[in-house]
This record gives C-alpha cells, structure tokens and sequence, in this order.
C-alpha cells in the first residue's frame, strides 16, 4: 500500500509515495510476500523519477509538442530551468564538505569511561578526526553530492555501506539509483524501517531480475518468488539508507512543472511567431495574379498586378504578430513565480537603486529565502546521517583496525555554507562579547558565525590564550630573578656594575661618560 494513493485518481506529481507493509518486522517466512506486495507502489515512484530525471537532462514535453497550423514553422525550444534550480541547490547547499564535529565538550564521556575533561574531549577529537579522514578517503564529499542531486530531482536518495576486507578502511560507501531501491516501512504507529530494496540484473548475461533485500539482520536475493539465496550480516540495522528532501519526497522542481512548460510553450511561440512575420503570407485584394506570375514576382523580386475593372488592387503581406513586450512581462511573471517558489535569488534585483545594504539587500534578492530552505534540507539530510553513522560506527568497531571511540550522538554534521560571508561583521560581534565580562567565551565563539566547529575553536584558543599567559608568567619571573640577582648589585666589596651597562675601562672617556649618565 502506498501512502497519498487514490483509486482511479488521474497521475499528478505530487512527491514520492512512502512505501508501507503490515508487518513488524521481515524474515526469510515473510519476505517475499513484502517485496510483492511493494513492487506496485515502487513502479509508480519509478515511473515518476525517470520522468523527473529526463525532465532535468532536458527530454521535456515540448519537444512532443505539434503544431495544426502552418506546422512547417514548429519551433521546439527547452529552456531547461529544472537544470539550473537543481545546480543552485547543489552549489549553494554543497559549496563546501560536508564535516563532522562533536556536539559538546561537556557532554562527551572522558577517555576510559571516566568524567569529562579536556583531555578526554582531545582524545575524542582525535577519534573523530579518524571518523572525517576515513570518510576522506572514500571520497564521501563527491558521493555527498551525487547523493543530493538525486534528492532535488527525484525528491529521495540512497545511500548503502557495506563492510570491506581492508582494516585501514573498514567499510565502502555507494549511492543508489531512485529508481532501482527503495525502503519498505511498518504500517504500525513508529513507522520503522523494516526492509530495503535494491533492484538488478544478474550477471550471467541472462538478464534476469534480482531483488536484493536487506534487513536489520540479514541478506536475501530474490528472483521471481524463489529465496535463491541468504545470508545473515552483522551490521545491526539496514544498511541501506533513505534520505528524503522534504516531509512529501518532492523533487527541487517538481511543484513548478507546469510553470515550466509554460515557459516552454511561451518562448517557442514566440520564435514561431518571429518566423512567421519573416514568412509572412501574401494577400491580394482585387488583383488576378495567376500561380506563374506569383512564382516570377518570388523569384525576381517585384510584382505587377492587374486591378479588377472597377476594383481597387492591393498587395500586402498578412500580419498578426505578438506583442513581444507584453508576452516579455508574462514570461518575466512566470519566472519570478519560479524562483518565489523554488525558493532561489532574483539576479535582476530591483529595477530601481535602492538605499539597501547587508541583511537589506539578502532578504530583498530571495537568498534569505533560499537560507530558510537550505536549513530546511539540512533537517532532513541530518537524520538519515545519523542512521548511516551508526552503522558505520558499528562496522569501524567491528575492524581490528580503526579504533573510533565514538557515538553516533556524540556527532554533529556541519554544512560549511557561507561561513565567511560578512565575515567583518561576525568578527566585531566576537571580538565585543569577549569583551564584556558578562558572557562566557564559549558562547561568543558559538554565536559568531564565524566558525564551522565552534566547540573546538574554543578549546583551542583557550589553550593558546593559556600558553601565552604561562609564557608572560615565565618571562616575569625571569626578568624579577635578574632584578634581585647579588651579582648585579652595588654590593660591600665595590661600586659593581649596573644592570644592562658595561664597566668602564680605564682610559675610556665615552664609556665613563655613558656610565655616568645611566
């Protein structure tokens, strides 16, 4: 059963339907009655995505598009603004890595299960400094990326891990095509994950369809409904992870598609009617021009007509042209809807010069609201994170070769989006609360914005700001040691020399004098 299905409802893109079961939980008794029962549901979503995808490529409906009048003139134009809504959410959301940071010093077990401290919260940032660069080292940013382009298009993604061989990199990471998985959940209220899908061919050239399903604690292959083939794993949970880009699994562009064939449909009426006033009909009006002379006036370039007795020739070309300014007004409508909807920033600003500066000008130009939807995706993305990183954890306690002492509630995601932007004024709002003894540092550094790991910007500069107030201790000492040193005293046994100036020699006027004068 799918969610949002209504019996004899005519097809509307309205998100990706979540796929349920009545069952709690899949086993090798149950399985394939699940993933029959789901296929239904799951070539509806197919049918959609392969849609939503070909319309990003370009393959659009106004390419189909026929034309009963004069159809040698059919211009078929695509304005792909599905391609440039999704390559703004990947810029603007992805610009830079995605990382990982602890959540909180204080909240974090010490090292060997003792109370927190600073040397523990080191220690558990040298593990997660592990957790970042194995993620490195499976080029998790490029999988991150092509991960959020199926979001924006298809409205949901997939992610699997799987264990590898290798001990110095425990596991693999792969991102999944829409159109060829999906994850099966309860029916029941917590509407838990209880399978996940993953459609291919076997390879044995007989092109046989094999469905792989996962679950918390196993591994099925599926043809037909035979069981070919099991295994149990020891991941602990699913190792297939769905990421939504919204509550209803809509695509990036998916609530604009009709906008957009308009647009289509607009500008290539308008190159239509470009080219038919280039070729423009002629009309005579009591003229007799027979086929011959018309092809002669075509070929030479002029016309001479005979009147009908009593008539009034004329020769003129039929014109109905568009009135390009105002269907330029419709079209500039149809793409401010676009971007108010998509939640993208007007690059034409404002027609007349304005006063506005700063947060003024962000929230004039839409990219407060491309912000608000931004931290809305994020929202999503950080839950079906949090999944993959236990089973990521899990397999990295597994490995006899990583030693990661982390939980999965230990870690924060962080987008690094925009960090150094008015960098300037984030500065002066760090430097003025340091500044007043009233807040606590570590909630200046949190509120800055200047930071992509607050929690260890602070530590790290509280240990320097602590290092150089010990070395100032040190260079104090030092300087009060050389100040009581006997040595450098006027003592019983002579005049002895002053600190920091040479005994005069005998015969040296100049350093006599400057002795004198210190």
């Amino acid at each position: 059963m799918a969610e949002g299905d209504k019996a004899g409802a005519a097809p509307v893109y309205t998100g990706r339907a979540r796929i349920y079961a009545d069952y709690e939980s899949v086993g090798e008794g149950n399985v394939v009655e699940v993933v029959t029962e789901a296929l239904a549901a799951h070539w509806i979503n197919k049918a959609q995505e392969l849609y939503l995808w070909d319309y990003y490529r370009g393959r659009q409906p106004v390419l189909d598009r026929v034309k009963d009048v004069r159809p040698e003139i059919c211009n078929r134009i695509v304005e792909n603004h599905a391609s440039e809504i999704v390559n703004f959410k990947l810029g603007y959301q992805l610009a830079e890595p995605l990382q990982y940071t602890l959540r909180n010093h204080d909240g974090t077990a010490g090292p060997e299960g003792t109370d927190e401290t600073e040397d523990g919260y080191s220690e558990h940032l040298g593990d997660l400094n592990e957790l970042n660069t194995l993620m490195f080292a499976r080029d998790k940013a490029s999988s991150d990326r092509d991960l959020f382009e199926y979001m924006c298009v298809c409205g949901v993604g997939y992610r699997m891990v799987e264990s590898t061989a290798d001990d110095e990199e425990p596991f693999e990471l792969h991102v999944l095509k829409p159109w060829d998985t999906f994850v099966v959940y309860s029916s029941a209220y917590h509407h838990r994950p209880i399978a996940a899908v993953w459609v291919g061919t076997a390879q044995d050239g007989s092109e046989k369809t094999l469905y792989n399903v996962y679950t918390t604690d196993s591994w099925y292959l599926i043809q037909g409904a035979d069981i070919i083939d099991s295994r149990p794993h020891t991941y602990g949970a699913i190792p297939i992870v769905e990421y939504d880009l919204n509550s209803v699994r809509l695509g990036a562009f998916e609530v604009v598609l009709p906008i957009l064939d308009a647009l289509n449909a607009l500008e290539s009426n308008r190159m239509d009617d470009i080219e038919q006033t280039v070729q423009s009909l002629m009309k005579f009006v009591d003229c007799d021009v027979d086929e011959d002379t018309f092809l002669s006036m075509l070929e030479i370039g002029a016309v001479k007509v005979k009147t009908v007795e009593g008539g009034r020739g004329d020769v003129d070309f039929i014109r109905n042209s568009l009135d390009q300014s105002q269907t330029q007004v419709t079209k500039e409508d149809l793409l401010q809807a676009v971007t108010n909807i998509c939640g993208m920033p007007n690059r034409n600003g404002t027609k007349a010069s304005t006063s506005d500066t700063g947060a003024a000008v962000l929230l004039r130009d839409g990219w407060t609201m491309a912000e608000s939807h931004a931290k809305s995706y994020e929202l999503q993305f950080k839950r079906a994170e949090r999944a993959l990183l236990k089973i990521v954890l899990g397999i990295c306690e597994q490995s006899g070769g990583v030693d990661i002492d982390l939980r999965s509630r230990d870690i924060e995601l962080t987008f690094n989006r925009r960090n150094y932007e008015n960098v300037l004024v984030k500065a002066q709002v760090l430097t003025t609360m340091l500044s007043n003894n009233g807040i606590h540092p570590e909630i200046a550094f949190k509120s800055c914005g200047m930071f992509t790991d607050p929690e260890a910007a602070y530590l790290q500069s509280k240990r320097w700001s602590e290092e150089r107030a010990a070395e100032a201790q040190r260079q104090l000492a030092a300087q009060a040691d050389a100040n009581h040193d006997p040595s450098s005293s006027t003592g019983e046994d002579g005049p002895g020399s002053q600190a920091g100036v040479p005994e005069p020699k005998k015969g040296d006027d100049a350093s006599a004098h400057a002795a004198a004068n210190a």
